[in-house]
């Protein structure tokens, strides 16, 4: 009669996962940030995470035309940068991740909305769960903020 053998101490750590969908932190490998205001003082403002050559990046890029309407363009650009973060830099990011909910991504023709348009990309995402939401508007005003404190570090 063959006997049970119980191992003890061998299951697998538990990963570390965010939003929802309970994506594998490690997984993630993109996320945009966008906002863009076509009204008076039209301004547009894009914040880029994402994983190049095993490295964490960050690209930003501000567009302003004041007391002007309409869409901006890259002859608007007021400050942009591209820039490697420290393993710090892209947990803190990740951070604000955490407690947000994923959901289907739709295309659709809606016009008027300024944003944020937010959308997050992992590993075996499929193309499916892309859209990005925040737990909280004070979580969503905290995220700006980090953001805005990392362009001003590149400076």
């Amino acid at each position: 009669m063959l006997g049970t053998i119980l191992l003890g101490g061998c299951a697998e750590a538990a990963k570390e996962t965010i939003t929802n969908r309970k994506i594998p932190i490690e997984d993630v490998t993109e996320f945009y940030y966008t906002i863009e205001n076509i009204n008076y003082n039209a301004f547009y403002q894009r914040y880029h995470f994402y994983v190049e050559d095993d490295k964490y990046m960050f690209h930003h890029e501000t567009r302003e035309r004041p007391d002007e309407y309409g869409p901006t363009t890259e002859k608007d650009i007021t400050n942009s940068g591209t820039f490697e973060l420290s393993d710090t830099q892209w947990k803190e990011f990740l951070a604000f991740l955490k407690d947000g909910t994923v959901s289907v991504r739709k295309d659709t023709a809606e016009s008027g909305d300024s944003g944020p348009w937010t959308f997050i990309y992992w590993k075996n995402d499929k193309g499916k769960y892309q859209v990005f939401d925040y737990s909280s508007y004070n979580e969503r005003t905290a995220f700006e903020e980090f953001c805005s404190r990392l362009a001003l570090e590149e400076r």
